[in-house]
């Protein structure tokens, strides 16, 4: 697992060190927005990460204790990551970078910003109540 070094006592920085990058925001997005939770389902992302990248940031996010990784039921050779509670209280920061995302680059995910726009608060909980359905837990939980 890469170490995450903390530059300074700012909560701005102190935030960026561990979820400062696009490629770990787009992971993150995913799992939040489009439920993709295997290697397989963010290696197919429209935006192309390169598989040593999402294996860094998937090996970054669950040793900093963002997502869980848990062996697939279905197959033992696949592993299934979800938020833990950590990564869940971002679905704010990803849902309003997405609003701002969209005032700028509209059209985004007219659904999604549409739900915003008309509830932001709702919506935020919303999608925060369905991945804490989802979490899986591990050994060490």
């Amino acid at each position: 697992m890469k170490e995450i070094k903390i530059r300074s006592g700012c909560p701005v920085s102190f935030s960026l060190d561990f979820i400062g990058d696009k490629w770990t925001l787009l992971i993150l997005r995913d799992i939040m927005l489009h439920g993709k939770s295997t290697y397989g389902e963010f290696s197919s992302s429209n935006e192309r990460i390169a598989t040593n990248i999402l294996a860094d940031r998937l090996s970054m996010l669950e040793g900093n204790g963002f997502l869980n990784k848990q062996v697939g039921e279905d197959k033992k050779s696949k592993f299934v990551y979800s938020m833990t509670e950590k990564g869940i209280e971002l679905v704010p920061v990803i849902m309003e970078l997405a609003l701002w995302g969209s005032k700028f680059n509209p059209p985004g995910d007219l659904n999604l910003l549409e739900e915003l726009l008309n509830d932001k608060v709702g919506t935020i909980t919303k999608y925060q109540d369905r991945l804490r359905k989802s979490i899986v837990s591990t050994p060490n939980s």
